[in-house]
């Protein structure tokens, strides 16, 4: 299964925003330092998750990002679509050209596989990942973590 880490990202992002969003909007550079994702990479992946409707931006003091949609309505496999990504589990990209320009012997059965992926993650909501214990562990792990980056910068 080939998933980059565009996919990944935005989809640690979206957990990320859905876990802190309750107390207003949650600024780019927070999520960058509890995910360990670059700003600059964020901004481009929430660039295009505004543009699919799955985030909303406010500016000002104490500006960031919101959800667009209620936690249960907005699934991973929406996350993943709006960054571009896809799930393939073909060996040739989806492309049909898996030797010299021909679909292999298995092609279609990967092929299957990356549609079952992706509706297997088309079910899985955010709300469900948020109310997941080992997302509240890990989460609550790095909030502890940033809190004390933040004192020491202090």
């Amino acid at each position: 299964m080939r998933l980059t880490t565009k996919g990944r990202y935005a989809v640690t992002a979206m957990l990320d925003l859905a876990l802190h969003g309750g107390k207003g909007p949650v600024s780019l550079a927070d999520i960058s330092a509890r995910q360990d994702i670059s700003l600059s990479y964020l901004e481009q992946l929430f660039a295009q998750l505004r543009r699919n409707d799955l985030v909303t931006s406010v500016r000002g003091p104490g500006g960031g990002y919101r959800l667009s949609r209620a936690l249960e309505r907005t699934f991973v496999a929406q996350i993943i679509d709006a960054v571009n990504e896809t799930v393939d589990a073909t060996g040739c990209g989806g492309t049909r050209d898996c030797q010299q320009g021909e679909a292999c012997l298995t092609h279609h059965l990967w092929e299957d596989l990356s549609l079952e992926i992706h509706a297997f993650l088309g079910r899985i909501s955010l709300a469900e990942l948020v109310a997941r214990r080992d997302v509240k562990a890990v989460s609550a792990r790095q909030d502890r973590r940033a809190d004390v980056v933040s004192a020491r910068q202090l």
